[in-house]
């Protein structure tokens, strides 16, 4: 944890500044602000990339299968090694290997620019890179999480963990539009460029942090065991596990992001400036909310609060599918990062203060196999219905079946609808 004279220094919680005064915690929002916007930038222009040379919306749900594939294969194993090593380490490898993919992107963009490419053979590529992909996101993501409540002392956790949602929304905003304006303005292999440099000076704002050893925790233990001892925790606390399930099944379902390039080039017809936009809208509007409980904090019925938006959720992502003019599209999906920002703070928020520290590392993988599920699947799922049903119908389909999701949680888990903090 943060070392005892910086907690005590820092009284007042009712401060919404008062984790970012930790200069700790400021290098590692910092790192985290560089690294998700080159992540953001990269999940824009693959998604252009890959539709423009296939136009096929089913080769961008492959995109995200191929990487929620080894993610979720790897990710209670994973927790486990986070948990039992110094998570500063991982951090560090896990910039490093992305790197590395950044650059294997940016030899492909050059074939792929070539007289003489095969242009599937580099869709295979590229699917093949987000395959390892999904290999680190699955230790990475994790580590970040769990390193949050070592830097600050426990009665920020909540101050702490709506900043840290903050940061990670503004850098996608900020890496989707950027993504979107850089595609047309310099190009795939000038914008992969970019993201090298983002990475890399991300990993030396990583580096500022100190090590995070395990805490309190058997490190002969048996893997299986301490994997088995972080699922039956968050199946155990219901609040967590009912956060966790309600945002997997909404977002898994209301994937409507994912069809975004679709929609871009087909249907709106507004180009690679318009889809970085209307891809960072939802983004946009979760950093709005974010603001917004940053400095007016949720005081009571958060479940009940979580429940209500993923529902207007719902309704945005209807009203998305059904529209042909872009502002309603971009209005759409902007109020509904606003009722998503809800939902991620929310779960968030529970999943700091109820876990205890020598299992965050575990706790953080299974809340990243959830995450995986609705973001990834998603788009797989996406991808799968665009191609059976139609772009139109697989959206409009999906926001019914988010609806339904949080109708049933509502009348089944009245845990979940009761929980507040």
């Amino acid at each position: 944890m943060a070392n005892e004279q910086t907690a005590h220094n820092i009284q007042n919680v009712t401060d919404p500044f008062a984790s970012v005064r930790i200069a700790e915690y400021r290098s590692l929002m910092s790192g985290r602000f560089l690294f998700v916007s080159a992540m953001r930038m990269m999940s824009t222009l693959i998604g252009w990339w890959v539709y423009v040379i296939t136009e096929n919306p089913l080769a961008i749900g492959l995109v995200g299968l191929s990487e929620v594939i080894p993610a979720l294969s790897m990710a209670l194993f994973s927790g486990h090694q986070v948990d039992v090593n110094d998570k500063k380490k991982i951090i560090l490898a896990g910039v490093a290997g992305y790197f590395l993919l950044a650059i294997i992107l940016y030899i492909l963009s050059g074939f792929h620019a070539g007289k003489y490419s095969d242009e599937w053979l580099v869709t295979c590529c590229i699917f093949g890179v987000f395959f390892f992909n999904g290999i680190i996101r699955s230790y990475i993501g994790p580590a970040m999480s769990a390193t949050i409540a070592f830097v600050v002392p426990r009665n920020l956790l909540q101050n702490a963990t709506t900043w840290n949602q903050g940061t990670w929304l503004s850098a996608s905003v900020t890496g989707h539009a950027a993504g979107g304006f850089l595609i047309a303005l310099i190009g795939i292999s000038n914008t992969l460029i970019v993201i090298c440099f983002l990475l890399l000076a991300s990993f030396f704002l990583y580096a500022q942090i100190k090590p995070k050893p395990p805490q309190h925790l058997d490190t002969e233990q048996k893997t299986w065991a301490s994997v088995r001892d972080g699922l039956r925790f968050v199946y155990q606390t219901k609040a967590l596990f009912g956060a966790m399930a309600v945002d997997m099944f909404a977002v898994l379902f209301g994937g409507a992001v994912a069809m975004v390039p679709v929609y871009a080039k087909d249907i709106l017809k507004i180009g690679p400036m318009g889809f970085g936009w209307l891809n960072a809208a939802t983004d946009i509007g979760a950093i709005i909310i974010v603001i917004l409980l940053t400095f007016f904090p949720m005081k009571r019925a958060q479940g009940r609060k979580m429940l209500l938006a993923v529902a207007g959720f719902g309704v945005c992502i209807i009203l998305f599918g059904l529209s042909k003019w872009f502002w309603l599209s971009f209005a759409a999906l902007l109020i509904g990062g606003m009722l998503d920002g809800v939902s991620v703070v929310v779960r968030g928020t529970v999943m700091q203060l109820l876990t205890p520290d020598h299992m965050r590392g575990r706790v953080s993988s299974v809340s990243g196999m959830f995450i995986l599920s609705s973001n990834e699947l998603g788009q797989f799922e996406s991808g799968l219905a665009a191609k059976i049903l139609g772009v139109v119908p697989s959206v409009v389909f999906g926001g019914c079946m988010t609806l339904a999701v949080v109708i049933t949680t509502w009348f089944k888990a009245p845990t979940l609808k009761k929980f507040d903090y």
